[in-house]
């Protein structure tokens, strides 16, 4: 955007950069979420594991659900994203969402 442009509208490069920002926030928020339902999936398999083959290779799933989950909250954390936050989705309109654990 142009210095001529972004003079005129100094409102607008603002508002664009916190619309990206949000939208980053609601990436991270579903990859966290999402992190986490395959956590409990790989939980679940570990738990109901029946022999040697199907233990091993549910370990190896829950170690690498567990490091992705780890790996998302991490990214949360960067944009200081808490469990009270609130996100608007559009295909809810606009009622609030709340984080995890709420």
């Amino acid at each position: 955007m142009s210095k001529r442009w972004s003079s005129l509208f100094p409102g607008t490069i603002g508002r664009k950069k916190l619309e990206q920002e949000q939208q980053e926030r609601e990436r991270v928020y579903h990859e966290v979420l999402k992190a986490h339902k395959e956590w409990q999936r790989a939980q679940l398999a570990f738990q109901s594991a029946l022999g040697k083959d199907e233990v091993d290779v549910a370990i190896y799933t829950l170690e690498a659900a567990e490091r992705r989950y780890q790996i998302q909250l991490k990214e949360a954390k960067k944009l200081k994203l808490n469990y009270g936050d609130h996100i608007e989705l559009p295909c809810l309109g606009n009622q609030p969402v709340r984080r995890l654990g709420s």
